[in-house]
């Protein structure tokens, strides 16, 4: 009897234990609190090394005056100072300042060039600039505030400022203010030193036009969209009864492109030489890049198909052009800025895929092979810096875990492969010049965004950011994990699972699948924002939260990602449906209870989920989804399916409104109705096919809302929205 009451009171001590921590951490989470400014995290805004390494540069923001200064770091010491006072800047208007959207210093540090955008004129391709004088604390406007200039960069040797104004290339010489126009041709449909949408969206660029190291040229991109077809984005006007349509040249899969030349003008002269090509014009070129010759462009061309890239080099001064090196792929090349040419060699660094993993290569000018230094199952992400001294190259790869980023250095000849990060978690890196310090930027599941400055040989030498967890304590928080299982065919798969705070395992849970796919990895042990807050909210009220990594996704390898060639989202939905089956076995989870919810390429799995895996999913939550391939551009489909008219099966086999008559479960599809990425034509033709199909389905719009559905209280308003309908309806 006395050893029963014993273990009573032991167990009545636990209960009043949990609660009494359970009281502590008692404060419910709600959309006003995982939005409002006491989460937002604090970061490095657009650092700049200067002085050879020995500082860097940095914006931040006041938060009162919302008003940007410009702040130096320097590296022996750590000392922090204020190097420009946004707020004391001359007006461009006597009643207007002149606020800082970007910066750049000169190659001499004599001067920093300041865009700023007024705030009754915010357009994409930015507004007045001028530069402030370091050695006089004096600030100087150069442009016209009433103009719109873009790609704004001062000459290697500081004397002249490039811009594009109105789709044509211009210089301004610094000490006199006078302007000269370079190309002559800009127009609507003919674009000089920019890009189409598909091409700043799908290869990842907006800067259109390089100088030579000389500063004597500048090489361009000129695009012909006047063979592109044109989408329409309709406006509703709240105080108009009239709807204003834009016009967007938006090439769909199978559409013509742009027409691309690359031509180099000579900045005194304004001569132009037009670069030889080929003879196909229907190809991308997505990349250019000086070498360290001022006369020797680097191009890498890419076919249609994007089968087959091409790196030449090209003399700009009698426009010769020669293919050095070709790499080739069954399925297709992904585009990347792994390239480096050494200063003190005639030789290059590449990262290619073409032994199945991405690796780091050095090849002669020739395109002669020296030989592979990195080797192994295992990705390099990117290349973050070359130390020709040192012989030595950093990477961000993916060896210790594809779940997370990690910073290596290896040498020229191929020996010595080291790590260099130790914290958990994903990094991003930033190296001085001189390679002799770097700025990591991490953050893990458990540590939110911490940027710190470190020696080449990883040792820390301060903290420029950290942002503490200590602001969730009053907050109970589910716990995250990571795991693995194998699917029916044999192949191992990622995820992680956030659990309610207070977790009974003989309890049976809902669960909530967050998805992404077609590409983009999505579990990976890093800091998600408020994305991470509105699951611990789900958490809170009994859901786990589940995201799987399938095929197609990053960090694995060829072989993995490119599982999903030409019949883009098929494997991708047939591995979500099996971590059903996986979760379903679980004890804790409700098989019958399973729901998946996503954004942008997340919301097209969600609607292949909720009609090709109808039998698995009790509940989805479709955020700017795709229905169809063939509504989607060029570039990005035609990457990984082939045109329609090469893949007519593939584009029908992969839309989920081919499955719409299975839909079975609780649907709700959310689009903004100016979205220029993923149109609201997918939703409509969808919708219109489960209306056919006698299909109830729930959808709601977002008036003047592009791709990112914000502004005007409307991120509350679909926060509010999905947490409503997954508490109803999962």
């Amino acid at each position: 009897m006395q050893k029963r009451i014993t273990c009573a009171l032991i167990i009545l001590h636990s209960v009043i234990v949990v609660v009494a921590l359970s009281q502590q951490k008692s404060k419910a989470w709600t959309i006003e609190e995982i939005l409002s400014a006491k989460f937002a995290l604090k970061s490095l805004s657009s650092a700049q090394w200067i002085d050879s390494g020995k500082r860097f540069s940095y914006l931040q923001t006041d938060s009162g005056t919302l008003v940007r200064s410009l702040y130096t770091y320097t590296v022996a010491g750590g000392k922090r100072d204020r190097a420009i006072d946004g707020a004391a800047l001359s007006t461009v208007t006597r009643s207007t300042p002149f606020r800082i959207g970007s910066y750049q210093w000169s190659a001499d540090g004599e001067y920093i060039l300041l865009t700023g955008v007024l705030p009754a004129r915010r357009t994409k391709t930015g507004g007045a600039f001028g530069v402030f004088s370091v050695k006089t604390r004096s600030f100087r406007l150069l442009s016209d505030p009433s103009t719109d200039q873009a790609i704004i960069k001062p000459s290697p040797d500081g004397s002249k400022i490039g811009f594009v104004r109105s789709n044509d290339l211009y210089v301004m010489d610094v000490q006199t203010g006078r302007e000269t126009q370079l190309t002559f041709d800009g127009s609507g449909v003919i674009i000089n030193g920019k890009f189409d949408w598909v091409y700043e969206e799908e290869f990842e660029i907006i800067d259109g036009w390089e100088w030579s190291p000389d500063s004597k040229r500048i090489a361009f991109w000129r695009l012909d969209q006047s063979a592109v077809p044109t989408f329409p984005l309709v406006r509703y006007p709240d105080d108009d009864a009239h709807a204003v349509v834009e016009m967007e040249h938006y090439p769909k899969a199978g559409d013509p492109n742009s027409i691309v030349k690359i031509g180099v003008v000579n900045v005194e002269k304004g001569e132009a030489t037009w670069l030889n090509l080929g003879a196909n014009t229907d190809i991308y070129i997505p990349r250019i890049k000086w070498t360290n010759a001022p006369e020797i462009l680097s191009i890498q061309r890419l076919n249609r198909g994007q089968d087959t890239l091409d790196l030449m080099l090209a003399n700009v001064v009698n426009g010769s052009v020669k293919t050095i090196l070709t790499e080739t792929d069954p399925d297709w090349i992904d585009v990347h800025d792994d390239l480096a040419f050494l200063k003190e060699s005639q030789q290059f660094l590449w990262t290619s895929f073409r032994d199945g993993f991405t690796h780091i290569y050095l090849f002669t000018l020739d395109g002669s092979l020296v030989r592979q230094l990195t080797k192994g199952d295992w990705d390099v992400t990117q290349v973050v810096g070359v130390d020709e001294r040192a012989r030595r190259v950093y990477f961000l790869g993916t060896e210790a875990s594809p779940l997370e980023r990690h910073l290596y250095s290896v040498r020229f000849d191929g020996t010595g492969l080291h790590r260099l990060s130790e914290e958990p978690g994903w990094h991003s890196v930033s190296f001085a010049p001189d390679c002799a310090v770097y700025l990591d930027t991490y953050s893990s599941m458990e540590i939110p965004t911490t940027v710190t400055l470190r020696a080449v040989d990883g040792k820390r030498v301060g903290t420029i950011v950290s942002n503490s967890t200590t602001v969730y304590g009053e907050y109970p928080m589910g716990t995250h994990e990571f795991f693995s299982f194998t699917t029916s065919d044999g192949l191992s798969l990622n995820g992680w699972m956030i659990k309610p705070p207070v977790f009974n395992p003989a309890k049976r849970y809902p669960v909530l699948m967050y998805a992404y796919g077609v590409g983009n990895q999505t579990v990976t042990n890093q800091w998600r924002g408020t994305m991470y807050l509105w699951w611990q909210l789900l958490a809170q009220r009994g859901y786990i939260i589940v995201s799987v990594d399938g095929r197609g996704t990053e960090g694995r390898g060829k072989r993995f990602r490119q599982a999903s060639f030409r019949h883009l989202g098929v494997p991708e939905t047939k591995d979500q449906i099996e971590a059903t089956k996986y979760l379903a076995r679980l004890p804790f989870v409700d098989g019958s209870r399973i729901g998946i919810s996503g954004s942008s390429g997340g919301g097209y799995l969600t609607l292949m989920a909720m009609t090709f895996g109808a039998d698995y999913f009790k509940t989805g939550i479709a955020v700017s989804g795709i229905s169809n391939h063939k509504f989607y551009d060029s570039i990005w489909t035609e990457r990984y399916m082939d045109s329609p008219q090469e893949n007519p099966e593939g584009y029908k086999e992969t839309s989920p409104i081919t499955y719409a008559s299975k839909l079975k479960g609780n649907l709700l599809i959310i689009h903004g109705t100016v979205d220029d990425n993923v149109h609201w034509q997918n939703t409509i033709v969808l919708v219109n096919e489960l209306v056919r199909q006698n299909k109830q389905v729930q959808t709601m719009f977002y008036p003047g809302r592009a791709h990112g559905i914000h502004g005007a209280n409307a991120t509350r308003h679909w926060f509010t929205l999905m947490t409503d309908f997954i508490l109803e309806k999962l």
